[in-house]
């Protein structure tokens, strides 16, 4: 009865312990991100930074307008009578419209591309936060299990290790027994003092996200992972290439690189063009003329008209801009196929590890049950007499290392989902939301 009590006691604090109120989610550690990430922060700023390149691009095509006033007060001394003040007053208003200038209409057309690219870099950046704080918490969960392994099979091993004591000391067993629960039982020590540091080490890097140290995280559990069902929605690694080329946004922002660089070899170009502008202007002037002859008169003068601008010679400038506005549209194009490669490369390489992450899943789920039946069969071995101490530590052991390694085989295939998704343009809040609903 006192054994029931004290079992029926821990399974309390366990269920409180593991509550939801008390553990945070992938999603809220997700939310706590996009609030506290400084990199994100960044990326954010960069983004409503780049959102001015339009409205600067369109002002080359808009009006120009100034306003110029002077007032200033001459005092002139002729020699021949008192000196004379002469106030000078004015105000000049001029307005110049460009009509023809081939410039600045493309800088309006690479502004536009420019704030494409700012999306897309932006969006860029949430994928990233979201796999920085899956990997991350990830790890969290990883370390944990593995600490919990530990604690539990030093506690197992603990037992055994009082009981072959006990067993020596009635002489049903030899002192080789002790010895070899003694050492399973310091090297256990040794590797829970190792997993507590990782643990320690894996929050501190949760910490740089979401700026506050994470005290409970909301964890799956081992039945949860055997009777999951894990499938991609394409079966053919070339079709996820295809969408991948079609929606990756590292491939999109290197796209608009280089139509960018198509467009500034038109920029250079367009220095050897005319330009033609509507100019208007109005003059009111007052005390002209006072310093030569004595006597300042006023003036008031309106125009309006046209001006045009033909380069002749500007010392073979222009034909270095376009020869370096070439050369960097050759970089951008190589830059571009080798953002394609490269992708192709990342999309085969997480679709290898989602597929072989499910059959390692499925291979680990055999390897559980396997191995608990064994630590069953074996530690009734021992009660009959048929195996010994070193038989029940070496199954403990395997049952513990597979619930470890299917837990940390689950994680890494969440992981590589989720890059894959990013890789081939799709990963957004929802698609985490589905990841987080399998913890």
């Amino acid at each position: 009865m006192k054994n029931l009590r004290y079992w029926r006691m821990a399974l309390a604090i366990g269920v409180m312990l593991q509550t939801p109120l008390q553990a945070a989610s992938l999603m809220d550690i997700y939310r706590e991100a996009l609030e506290q990430d400084a990199k994100y922060g960044s990326e954010r700023a960069a983004y409503i930074a780049a959102q001015e390149k339009l409205p600067q691009g369109r002002a080359g095509l808009l009006p120009n307008i100034n306003f110029t006033g002077t007032g200033q007060n001459q005092y002139i001394d002729t020699n021949l009578g008192p000196e004379r003040v002469i106030k000078n007053r004015g105000i000049v208003i001029a307005a110049t419209q460009p009509l023809i200038r081939f410039e600045n209409f493309i800088i309006y057309e690479q502004s536009k591309n420019q704030v494409i690219q700012a999306d897309a870099r932006f969006v860029l950046a949430a994928q990233d936060l979201i796999l920085r704080v899956a990997q991350a918490y990830f790890d969290v969960l990883i370390a944990q299990n593995n600490l919990e392994v530990m604690g539990a099979q030093k506690k197992a091993i603990s037992e055994q290790l009082e009981q072959a004591k006990r067993n020596f000391e009635v002489g049903v067993a030899t002192i080789v027994d002790t010895h070899e629960a003694q050492a399973r039982y310091d090297l256990t020590v040794s590797q829970e003092i190792l997993a507590k540091n990782t643990l320690e080490v894996n929050k501190r890097t949760l910490q740089g996200i979401i700026n506050r140290f994470p005290d409970s995280l909301a964890s799956t559990s081992i039945d949860k992972i055997v009777s999951d069902s894990l499938t991609l929605p394409y079966d053919n690694m070339e079709e996820w290439v295809a969408l991948a080329e079609q929606k990756n946004f590292s491939l999109k922002v290197q796209q608009i690189a280089y139509d960018l660089a198509e467009q500034e070899i038109k920029k250079a170009k367009a220095g050897h063009y005319p330009t033609l502008d509507l100019v208007a202007q109005y003059s009111n002037q007052q005390g002209v003329g006072g310093a030569i002859t004595g006597r300042g008169i006023d003036l008031e003068s309106k125009s309006v008209g046209l001006q045009l601008n033909v380069p002749i010679f500007q010392g073979l400038s222009v034909q270095s801009r376009v020869r370096e506005a070439l050369a960097n549209r050759d970089k951008a194009r190589q830059d571009l196929e080798n953002v394609r490669r490269t992708i192709g490369l990342q999309v085969r390489q997480q679709y290898l590890n989602v597929t072989n992450g499910i059959a390692l899943i499925k291979a680990q789920k055999q390897a559980l049950t396997t191995s608990k039946s064994q630590l069953d069969s074996t530690v009734l071995g021992q009660e009959v007499g048929v195996r010994t101490e070193v038989d029940v530590l070496n199954a403990q052991q395997q049952f513990f290392s597979a619930r470890r390694d299917l837990a940390q085989a689950y994680y890494t295939y969440l992981m590589s989902r989720l890059r894959l998704k990013a890789e081939a343009g799709e990963l957004d809040e929802d698609v985490l939301k589905e990841i987080n609903a399998l913890l």
